[in-house]
């Protein structure tokens, strides 16, 4: 078991392969050259980078809830009481990801959630918390399985923060801006609000 929890802790590694085709065109790639993709006689070049520490590895108890019942927050910009929730799950050591509401895209991801439009609000599995209210949540958390006291590793990292809704992937046909060609552009950024006890768009 201790040699298991030291590899979890260990350095993340990453390989790259390197070879060259049968035009003379040089790949790199994380995965093998295809068969017979490379020519004889030149050899195809392995290199191992150290990515960083690797994510730790849960607990097999909060692994296991964190599993069947997930954790998401959504917040937004300025928000007291979003900044409360937060602090409430990172000292309970839940696991989470947390989803940021700035611009009207957002704001229509997280109605698609199921909420009405007012923040914090808290996906945990299917179950749903609109505003925070800690014992609410706490009691919401319990029910899920999560244990009552922190049992995040120490060097457990959180996720940073995302937007609700990611901006669209970019494709191959870009205008001399660097702009996606006939792509609407981004909705516009809702201001910043200091949401006590809890926000409502």
């Amino acid at each position: 078991m201790a040699l298991l929890l030291l590899l979890c802790g260990g350095m993340a590694s990453a390989q790259i392969y390197k070879w060259t085709d049968q035009k003379g065109v040089t790949h790199f790639s994380d995965t093998p050259p295809p068969a017979k993709a490379a020519p004889a006689g030149k050899p195809v070049e392995v290199k191992h980078y150290d990515t960083g520490p690797a994510t730790p590895a849960l607990p097999a108890e909060l692994a296991t809830v964190a599993k069947a019942s997930p954790v998401t927050l959504y917040t937004t910009q300025e928000c007291d009481i979003c900044n409360a929730a937060r602090a409430m799950l990172q000292k309970r050591g839940v696991p989470y990801t947390e989803k940021t509401v700035q611009n009207s895209d957002d704001m229509a991801a997280l109605r698609r959630a199921g909420s009405a439009g007012r923040l914090p609000y808290l996906l945990i599995g299917r179950e749903r918390q609109t505003g925070f209210e800690q014992v609410t949540w706490d009691e919401a958390l319990t029910a899920a399985g999560y244990p009552a006291q922190s049992l995040l590793p120490a060097n457990y990292r959180q996720t940073p923060p995302a937007p609700a809704a990611p901006p669209p992937a970019r494709t191959a046909e870009t205008t001399q801006s660097g702009k996606p060609e006939n792509q609407a552009p981004r909705t516009q950024r809702l201001p910043p609000v200091n949401a006590s006890p809890d926000f409502q768009f």
